[in-house]
């Protein structure tokens, strides 16, 4: 099976329609990312859709091709970090102007079992800084150095969170199976690939 950078060169070359399989790839490691920033799957699904259509027009200009991945994860935090704090300052007016101070919004259940809705709260409720590390190293696999790449943090730094964050979790977490914990469900994988592929 080809590897990232052969397939980047094919899609340069004018097999745009390979773009198709790089997302089926990638499509929850961004999901799950961009939930745990904005835990709101209306606005994940747009964030991940314009992150695709922006690394497709930069492919020609990507140096590195077999990092794709990393190179796909720092757009989408990037994007769902201004996404969030455009939603923030707009929460924070509408509660200026109607007195309600209540600015958290509760994370949209995607799954119907209560233990993965109960699961998805508790990581929802970390710290960004510790839920980002949290589920990239555990839920996505990631290595070490990837998101020490991807987040700009030393190796010390990344251990740390991730061992901080274990540590608030580990009486809800402990001997659950977090592959299940923000899945992409196939209907909206599907709408966020042809979305994209139409566009380009």
């Amino acid at each position: 099976m080809p590897n990232d950078e052969e397939i980047i060169e094919r899609i340069i070359k004018g097999e745009s329609k390979l773009y198709e399989g790089l997302m089926r790839k990638y499509n929850d490691r961004l999901f799950r990312i961009s939930m745990s920033i904005i835990n709101d799957e209306a606005e994940a699904k747009d964030l991940m859709q314009t992150t695709y259509l922006n690394a497709f027009l930069k492919l020609r200009v990507l140096k590195n091709r077999s990092g794709f991945g990393t190179w796909l994860t720092k757009i989408l935090i990037n994007e769902s970090l201004l996404r969030k704090k455009k939603k923030v300052k707009q929460q924070q007016m509408l509660a200026t102007q109607t007195g309600n101070n209540e600015n958290e919004t509760p994370l949209k259940s995607l799954l119907n079992k209560e233990l993965k809705a109960l699961l998805e709260k508790a990581i929802s409720d970390l710290p960004e800084k510790y839920k980002l590390v949290f589920v990239m190293r555990e839920i996505e696999e990631m290595s070490t150095q990837e998101t020490m790449e991807v987040l700009n943090l030393s190796e010390s730094n990344v251990k740390i969170r991730l061992s901080r964050a274990k540590e608030m979790l580990r009486e809800k977490l402990a001997g659950k199976k977090l592959k299940e914990v923000f899945k992409l469900r196939l209907t909206i994988c599907d709408k966020i690939v042809n979305y994209v592929m139409h566009a380009i």
